[in-house]
């Protein structure tokens, strides 16, 4: 029997995987399978995932024929996986030796749909945990009472989803998939959807993650049109959460972090490409004027003056076609 289905898209990091195909042979395990999925890498990646299937017990490897990005590989992992818990690694990242053997002990123990945890961000040769915004730890919680309040950082603010594991109930439900193509800000709606939809979770203060920060080839760091996906992203999150029976309650949370989203991100416009940057304060300007404007306004009044006044100017924008290279 499979007990942890662990999911890894990779996609040109042939620098990086050494230490990730390394850390998921010290978690190898009877019942533990590692799903590869090569995301079309055309740097070498391929091959080292092709070793890694001979050299580490329970590697299965997947290939895409084209790019898909992160959340179609995922997906691709999901439809493949058998485990009775599951959980995901990014290609580029790495685990403590055994992490995975403890961290399904506490999810057999707590019997939640899902289980949080910390992590580490690795930067350089820096460390720094990352706590889970929650403080109340190694209890059963009701996931959609830890979205609010709107104007305090929550859990729905910590989406990365290799900072937890997954019962197989959730993927059975249908609440463990991404939304397909979705190159940047895929766990957004992701995470909005789980705490709306499961019925219990857990936060552990259990370390044994660690996310490198500062990856070249990392989105995070590519100024490219695949950056302005967050709009496609918080658009179906203020969507969803519009339909949900909570509306009135949840609205004000999602409308204030896409708000806040924006404003980050036009607030880094020196990294984009000018065609990118036109693009983003046009596609954003549309975004505004597509949120519920009585809550919009609402979310505009709680926020710091400078952001808030950048934000109603932004809205005031006249419309225009968006074209970017």
């Amino acid at each position: 029997m499979v007990k942890l289905s662990v999911i890894v898209p990779f996609y040109n990091v042939r620098a990086y995987a050494p230490d990730t195909l390394r850390s998921l042979r010290a978690n190898a395990r009877e019942g533990v399978e590692f799903i590869l999925v090569d995301d079309c890498s055309t740097d070498g990646t391929a091959e080292l995932l092709r070793r890694a299937q001979e050299d580490i017990p329970g590697v299965v490897v997947r290939t895409h024929e084209q790019n898909g990005g992160l959340a179609t590989a995922r997906n691709t992992g999901l439809d493949a996986a058998r485990g009775e818990f599951i959980t995901f690694l990014d290609g580029d990242d790495w685990l403590a030796p055994g992490y995975y053997t403890e961290l399904v002990a506490h999810a057999e123990r707590l019997s939640c749909d899902f289980v949080r945890t910390d992590h580490v961000q690795a930067h350089a040769r820096t460390r720094t945990v990352q706590r889970a915004p929650h403080g109340l730890r190694d209890v059963p919680l009701d996931p959609r009472a830890a979205i609010l309040p709107a104007t305090r950082s929550t859990m729905v603010d910590y989406p990365y989803a290799w900072a937890g594991i997954y019962h197989r109930r959730l993927l059975d439900r249908g609440l463990l998939h991404f939304t397909d193509g979705l190159r940047t800000a895929e766990d957004r709606p992701w995470i909005w959807r789980l705490h709306r939809e499961a019925d219990s979770f857990a936060v552990l203060g259990l370390l044994g993650i660690f996310y490198r920060r500062g990856v070249a080839s990392s989105l995070t760091q590519i100024g490219d049109m695949r950056q302005l996906d967050f709009i496609r992203s918080f658009d179906q999150v203020v969507r969803e959460t519009a339909a949900d029976r909570d509306a009135s309650a949840l609205l004000p949370k999602a409308v204030r972090n896409y708000c806040a989203i924006i404003s980050h991100h036009l607030g880094s416009m020196e990294r984009f490409e000018p065609p990118v940057a036109r693009a983003l304060k046009s596609m954003s300007a549309g975004a505004l004027r597509r949120m519920p404007q009585e809550v919009l306004d609402e979310a505009l009044d709680s926020m710091d003056v400078g952001r808030a006044t950048l934000l109603r100017r932004l809205r005031r924008r006249p419309a225009k076609a968006v074209t970017a290279a």
